[in-house]
């Protein structure tokens, strides 16, 4: 069954932060994750009342007039995947659209998203980035309200395709960033693919939730040991 229209929080026509390149980005609403830590905790429900319904047309037609400054098109969220049969449906129409066709498909994920979806969207994809909130599956849970079992499954699924991009690791200072943690995450990533590529997060309490606002912002001092830590680990993709 297609879907002809998307719920959709925001849009961008040029981003530089969401994946290879300038970017056209559609930021989809609803999300199946509940983070403690989110940025952007209006885009969790599924129907707030500012959230907007855009057609496929409609959406072709504002990437058409972000072409000239564009290298590929990014769905985002919330979390997208939540919408996949309209993902499936614009990632298809661009690659069938002779003056999109050169766009590539990304998509922005926390990766609690079934095999199958995957599966599905495998064919009309070029790349994902998933989000990594923390390896220790207790933490995990009280950071998102999920386990982290779908997400890893679909870290595996998609480096084992060719379609992992980059994981992308949020962490937050006395939270998920010590040593220990950071080594421990860059060996598990590693052993699915040495050349993984890895991108540091760093945490910001503006906009998040009041009961993330007390938590420390990640410095540069946080940043550069991040670095070290990872890189002696034996990250050589690290963005």
């Amino acid at each position: 069954m297609k879907a002809h229209h998307c719920l959709t929080a925001d849009v961008i026509p040029f981003s530089w932060v969401d994946g290879p390149g300038n970017r056209f980005v559609l930021f989809m609403q609803g999300c199946n994750f509940n983070c403690i830590a989110c940025h952007n905790p209006q885009t969790i429900p599924l129907q707030p009342p500012k959230a907007k319904m855009l057609s496929i047309n409609e959406v072709i037609t504002r990437i058409k007039n972000s072409i000239p400054y564009i290298s590929g098109v990014t769905v985002s969220g919330g979390e997208a995947t939540i919408q996949f049969e309209f993902i499936e449906e614009l990632f298809k129409t661009i690659k069938l659209t002779p003056e999109l066709a050169h766009l590539t498909t990304f998509i922005d994920s926390n990766g609690n998203t079934p095999r199958p979806i995957w599966e599905l969207l495998a064919p009309v994809t070029d790349g994902v980035m998933v989000d990594l909130k923390v390896l220790d599956p207790v933490k995990h849970q009280a950071l998102t309200g999920h386990t982290h079992e779908s997400v890893l499954n679909s870290i595996k699924f998609l480096a084992a395709r060719g379609l992992l991009y980059e994981v992308r690791l949020l962490l937050i200072p006395g939270i998920n960033d010590s040593d220990i943690e950071l080594r421990d995450t860059a060996n598990y990533l590693l052993s699915i693919d040495p050349l993984m590529r890895l991108k540091i997060n760093a945490f910001k309490s503006h906009g998040v939730r009041a009961s993330a606002r007390g938590w420390r912002d990640v410095c540069e001092d946080d940043c550069e040991r991040y670095r070290n830590v990872l890189t002696q680990s034996g990250v050589v993709n690290l963005a």
